[in-house]
């Protein structure tokens, strides 16, 4: 079935416009309501869970800036060979994404270090080239914050996002984390910045949502896993995920990219249950433009969050 489908285009800085193609799109699916960086249905196309409560689901975005991947081949827990990364990069070029940060863990079980990752970003790069992959990749890191003691200052800058001044950092994935709170204060005390990695999946934060608001509070920034909205993660990731970004606590959407297929660099899906276009765009646009370039961060698109008491507060 062929269906109009808006396509975001480059135009004059600052503005945007929206041209009306033809294109295959998901059978079922009928004409498009307006875009940004995204193309939307009002209605639901069959199949798409989640997506009816409301009433809209997103069918391809463009100009994503993905800050969450581990595309590097041989080093972690991604892709074994090359071949795995390049289908990685061709799944997130065909999803929107033009700029994929290459984050492997940093960790105890995998120490991996920026000499290593700079040197796979560039043969990765190269091999885009050739193969004719128009997608840009970035170093970075995603460093446990149980390794953060144990690299030294040099290290800690040469692991950060892009080569700004954000770090991504992940949480533990332990019911209790004593001292998570002071040694991401102490990152901030020594001007590095902080994006935490998926709090919605850590059970420390599931158990004390408190911490996680005090951490935002000092300017800490949090990537929400885009397949913790999916219930990919369970339905405890599922509904923290949605609590957060309902109260104004989520700041960037990523895909935290393993592979093509079962954990792929999609974040469409995800943004159409996340909420309109303009929050979309700020959640995987304009954040992750201001965070590589170590600009301030935009303002969050308003009307957008509740200001209803967050719903693990009790009454004073």
């Amino acid at each position: 079935m062929i269906a109009s489908a808006a396509i975001l285009q480059r135009g004059a800085p600052g503005r945007e416009a929206c041209a009306t193609t033809e294109r295959r799109i998901l059978p079922a699916v009928r004409p498009f309501a307006k875009c940004g960086v995204f193309a939307y249905s009002p209605y639901t196309p069959a199949g798409a869970s989640g997506s009816r409560r409301l009433g809209r689901a997103v069918l391809f975005a463009a100009d994503v800036i993905d800050l969450h991947s581990h595309v590097l081949s041989g080093i972690d827990d991604g892709p074994k060979t090359i071949d795995g990364s390049l289908d990685i990069a061709r799944a997130a070029k065909d999803g929107g994404t033009t700029t994929l940060l290459a984050t492997p863990h940093v960790s105890s079980r995998y120490p991996n270090d920026a000499a290593t990752i700079a040197r796979l970003v560039s043969e990765l790069s190269a091999r885009l080239d050739a193969e004719g992959i128009a997608l840009e990749v970035r170093p970075g890191a995603e460093i446990a914050i149980t390794r953060v003691a144990e690299l030294d200052a040099d290290e800690l800058r040469s692991l950060s996002l892009g080569g700004g001044p954000w770090l991504l950092v992940e949480p533990p994935f332990t019911p209790i984390a004593s001292g998570v709170d002071a040694i991401v204060h102490d990152l901030l005390r020594r001007e590095h910045r902080v994006l935490l990695a998926h709090p919605e999946r850590s059970p420390a934060f599931q158990r004390d949502p408190e911490m996680l608001v005090g951490l935002v509070r000092a300017g800490v920034l949090t990537s929400i896993t885009a397949g913790s909205f999916t219930g990919q993660f369970g339905n405890t990731a599922r509904r923290f995920a949605q609590t957060l970004l309902e109260h104004g606590l989520v700041h960037n959407v990523a895909s935290d990219a393993h592979d093509h297929l079962r954990r792929p660099p999609k974040l469409a899906q995800a943004l159409g249950l996340a909420g309109p276009p303009e929050l979309g765009e700020w959640l995987v646009r304009e954040v992750p433009a201001a965070i590589l370039a170590g600009r301030e961060i935009p303002a969050r698109p308003l009307a957008r969050a509740r200001a209803s008491r967050l719903p693990w507060r009790r009454s004073a």
